[in-house]
């Protein structure tokens, strides 16, 4: 009876571990029907080394020293967080977005973690090559799932910074809480443990999708020098919830940088 329940449980645990392999990436990532004309929103269209093609937004600023390379959260495109890009940039920030494949006009099959990656990858490099960005001025910033891809590439390129939106510890534990398989997909407080570059983390205490323990974890994990803004606010309305807050902490963690540039 013994072995016929171990057995049991084994079974049910490695089924899981494959369903959970299989279709993670589709329930990770939920792409909207476009919410604009590639004809009318200035877009350039980036290509990965896998031949995929990325929507991507460049929100250029004279007088700003860095540039804000943003990767947006889950049900959401350009279109949706253009608004926002232009805060940023009004906040003193240039700006550089894109849609991950699959996502608004970009092309290249369904959007995946893995994938993810490489098209954070075209477009960083898309940055320092074609548009001449230092990577000293390049802040990467990752929202929701953005901080998936975000905080892998802020561990792996030199950056001038990283900020890290409602992100989380890892995709799987939003759902389990705890390491419950020996696979995961972006392991965001690993990767966190190998940036050099100060960190900026924003959250929702009252986050409904992902708990702000997520938050204070990744911003206990971080490097010093490292930065918080935890707001009133659930997942999607923190911008708004913060108000003023929002942006000065944008301001002041640019402030930050320009000093240990200075150093």
């Amino acid at each position: 009876m013994l072995k016929l329940l171990i057995v049991s449980v084994v079974s049910v645990y490695v089924g899981l571990a494959v369903l959970a392999y299989l279709v993670s990436d589709r329930m990770i990532f939920l792409p909207p029907a476009a919410s604009y004309d590639a004809r009318r929103l200035p877009v350039r269209l980036v290509e990965t080394e896998d031949g995929a093609r990325l929507a991507t937004l460049h929100l250029p600023n004279p007088e700003a020293t860095f540039t804000l390379l943003y990767s947006h959260g889950n049900a959401e495109d350009l279109g949706h967080v253009a608004p926002a890009l232009e805060e940023l940039r009004r906040a003193g920030f240039a700006v550089l977005a894109f849609d991950y494949r699959g996502y608004g006009a970009s092309t290249g099959g369904p959007p995946g973690a893995e994938a993810a990656y490489r098209d954070e990858a075209a477009v960083y490099r898309h940055a320092t090559r074609e548009l001449g960005i230092p990577p000293d001025r390049i802040v990467v910033y990752g929202r929701s799932v953005g901080s998936g891809p975000a905080v892998e590439l802020a561990a792996r390129e030199p950056v001038a910074g990283l900020v890290v939106e409602s992100g989380f510890v890892s995709a799987y534990r939003v759902v389990t809480r705890i390491p419950l398989l020996p696979f995961d997909k972006f392991p965001n407080l690993r990767n966190i443990r190998k940036v050099r570059a100060p960190v900026l983390v924003i959250h929702g205490v009252h986050d409904e999708v992902i708990p702000v323990s997520h938050g204070r974890r990744l911003f206990a994990a971080a490097p010093e020098p490292k930065r918080s803004l935890w707001v009133e606010a659930g997942h999607n309305d923190v911008a708004w919830r913060a108000g003023a807050d929002y942006l000065r902490a944008f301001r002041d963690f640019g402030t930050l940088l320009e000093e240990i540039r200075r150093d």
